[in-house]
This record gives C-alpha cells, structure tokens and sequence, in this order.
C-alpha cells in the first residue's frame, strides 16, 4: 500500500505535476488527501482545504463505503484513487482530470455513485416533486411559459391557477435561488437546460 512518502516519491520525478509544501498551499491547483477511510478527520480535512481555495480534490483511500463515498463528493472530491492502485501514473491522470475540472472514479464506485443518486430522485426528491435542479414540474413549467413570453394572466389561465399562485411559485423560484427577477430566473433555467 502506498504511503504519503510513497505517494510523494511517486509524483515528484513526474514532470507533468508540481509536488508543493503544505505553506504553498495557495498555489495548489489539486489537493491530495490520503487515508484509510473517509471518516470525520479526512472530511475535516477536505473541508479545510476548499475553505483555503483549493478548487479541485483527490482522494486516496484504502476502503470505501456508500456513505462514505457519497460524503466524499459532498465534500469536492473529483477524483478518487484506491491505495492498492495508486501508482505514478493512475494518480498523474486523477490529478489531471481535475485539475481540469473533470472526475475520475473507479468504475465500480461510480456504478454505486449512480445508485445513490437513483434511490434520492426516487424516494426522497420524485414524491415530494422536486427534481436535481431544485425545481419542482410546476416551477419548470411557469418559467417555460414565462420564457415564452406569457404573463401571470395568461400563464394562470394556461395552467389553471389563480394568477397569485403563478406569482408565489415565481417568488419562491427567485428567491431560493437568490435570482432577481423573471428574466433572470428564466436565464437561470436555460442555462442550466430546465427549459
């Protein structure tokens, strides 16, 4: 198993990455966290770090369960490398990909990723009508309308409500998502392909 030592030794000779000290923090562009699992200190010590600016996060760890992984992306983490795989080059490509913004996970872990994020649409967002976006279907569908051109007159009678629902679910649309007005919420959701 690869230890920080051994996980320096390995990345330093490579000069497609820059190993820093721990005061050049700043500079980092990916941060590297190694531990036996992702308990409370190495999440800690994520949160720690994207406090400090670090815009991108690997993992290396030797064991990993569902929750701990899912906390580990709740936490930043890109890219995540088991410790009995973490060789020179598996690392060189994790850090890369999210230097660029990219992820990279074992495949059998993003298949449990996936699982995850299934079973939450399913049974905690699907009943209560809200999807990853944030927005529920009739939110979708007012700014849609909205987009279209429609007023809260005609977007009421469209959908069959009271023209002061169509004006509360517009307010409550700006105001979770800190949006200043229709327009801006209408740009919001086409920028983020919910309409």
């Amino acid at each position: 198993m690869i230890s920080r030592a051994g996980l320096v030794s390995q990345l330093r000779p490579r000069p497609e990455v820059l190993v820093l000290a721990e005061e050049e923090l700043a500079q980092a562009r990916v941060g590297i966290v190694m531990s036996d699992s992702i308990d409370d200190p190495t999440l800690q010590t994520l949160r720690v770090l994207r406090s400090r600016g670090v815009p991108a996060l690997v993992l290396v760890v030797t064991q990993v369960d569902d929750a701990g992984l899912v906390a580990a992306v709740e936490n930043g983490v890109a890219g995540l490398v088991r410790r009995a795989e973490a060789n020179a080059d598996r690392l060189v490509g994790v850090i890369h990909a999210a230097a660029a913004g990219d992820g990279s996970v074992p495949p059998d872990l993003l298949g449990r990723l996936l699982q995850q994020v299934g079973a939450l649409q399913r049974n905690v967002l699907g009943p209560r009508g809200i999807s990853f976006s944030g927005l529920a279907d009739r939110e979708v569908e007012v700014l849609r309308l909205v987009a279209e051109g429609l007023d809260t007159a005609e977007i009421a009678a469209k959908l069959s409500y009271s023209q002061r629902t169509i004006k509360n679910v517009l307010h409550d649309v700006t105001s979770r998502l800190h949006l200043r007005n229709r327009s801006h919420a209408v740009a919001y959701a086409l920028r983020n392909g919910l309409i």
